[in-house]
């Protein structure tokens, strides 16, 4: 029960730091016009050539928060089942790694589906 505690507060505060630090001023410099967009975007964009003519900017920025978060906590979540620092440091890249790119290839099948995925 105390995991899913430490999850879900993990969860909420770095949704609540994405809000701040990432989205909010993501969404100020889409208005000044200038092409500063998060790494999350970035990686979308290069990765799975999403179409960011065609895709709600301010969707994408909240589907993108709520990813890193639920990844971020996961990954907190998994490293506090060890006690072991090696360990810990060992689960930890090995999960960071796996699970963004699965979060984010889930992301990139949310957006094919709804064709906004390069010329489709």
């Amino acid at each position: 029960m105390e995991e899913l505690g430490i999850f879900i507060l993990s969860f909420l505060f770095m949704f609540i730091l994405y809000q701040i630090l990432i989205v909010a001023p993501a969404k100020k410099n889409k208005k000044k016009k200038k092409n500063k967009d998060p790494v999350e975007v970035l990686y979308l964009v290069a990765k799975y050539k999403l179409n960011l003519k065609k895709v709600n900017y301010n969707q994408l920025l909240q589907i993108v928060a709520l990813t890193s978060s639920f990844d971020i906590a996961l990954i907190v979540s998994l490293i506090l089942l060890f006690s072991n620092f090696i360990v810990r440091l060992i689960v930890g890249i090995v999960a960071m790694i796996s699970i963004i790119m699965i979060s984010y290839h889930l992301v990139y099948l949310f957006y094919k589906k709804k064709g906004m995925i390069g010329n489709e």
